[in-house]
């Protein structure tokens, strides 16, 4: 029984997804409504190339954290989580193992807040997608279910400005690690927090002489976890 609820979800989960149908933008508006509603307006394929190019050498780093805080349906992200998949393909390409783990890890690296929730089930089937893609995987494959649970983490429902969800409470990230040996390492950290880095860099600040950890906690960490654990968790959180 519990064998035939797990495959159950998987396929609700391709099924949701959409795997035949990429969404991503070409157009740079989806109506004038939403123009004016929300001043919705979609960066251009062509501007978020030549932004992610200005910082290649991160934007091409399969560990470095993207932000996008306006993410709409990912027209922004979806160019990033290819360079990254890029740079799993020439470094790990040999090894399948590594290659699904760094795989994953480069989904584990995107992060997206969007007020819009058709926007947010957009730009999560999008990411999906090139990950299904790339590693060719099956709708029960433990890791895109893995995959899917670090999106629902990963891209929040909420207002960027306000550092707030949709709820009203502090918008908070998972910062993901890849251990090695399969096994990955998370702390979650307030966004509120995270901003202020900046103000911990500026020479003669305040914070200057504090150690980095004394300021930068995290809400919560967690043991050591696996792709099989998170795709538990995965199923958990839909049932």
């Amino acid at each position: 029984m519990k064998n035939n609820q797990e495959n159950n979800s998987a396929n609700l989960s391709a099924s949701e997804l959409n795997l035949n149908c990429l969404t991503t933008t070409t157009s740079q508006i989806k109506s004038k409504q939403r123009i004016a509603d929300h001043g919705e307006v979609f960066t251009p394929p062509w501007l978020v190339e030549a932004m992610l190019d200005i910082v290649q050498g991160e934007a091409d780093r399969i560990d470095a954290r993207i932000l996008e805080p306006a993410c709409g349906n990912g027209n922004f992200l979806i160019p990033a989580l290819h360079r990254k998949l890029a740079a799993v393909d020439i470094k790990y390409g040999k090894s399948d193992f590594e290659r699904r783990h760094y795989a994953l890890l480069s989904v584990m690296c995107i992060y997206g807040i969007e007020l819009l929730v058709d926007n947010i089930s957009e730009c999560k089937a999008n990411l999906l997608a090139i990950l299904f893609e790339y590693l060719n995987l099956d709708s029960a494959d433990e890791i895109f279910l893995a995959a899917s649970y670090v999106l629902s983490e990963n891209i929040v429902h909420g207002d960027a400005l306000k550092m707030c969800t949709t709820e009203g409470k502090p918008i908070t990230f998972a910062e993901w690690g890849y251990l090695g040996k399969g096994k990955f390492q998370r702390r979650d950290f307030r966004l509120d927090t995270l901003t202020q880095s900046a103000a911990w860099n500026a020479k003669g600040d305040m914070f200057a002489t504090l150690n980095r950890n004394d300021i930068f906690q995290p809400v919560e960490s967690y043991p050591p976890i696996t792709i099989t654990n998170l795709a538990k968790s995965y199923l958990g959180k839909r049932n």
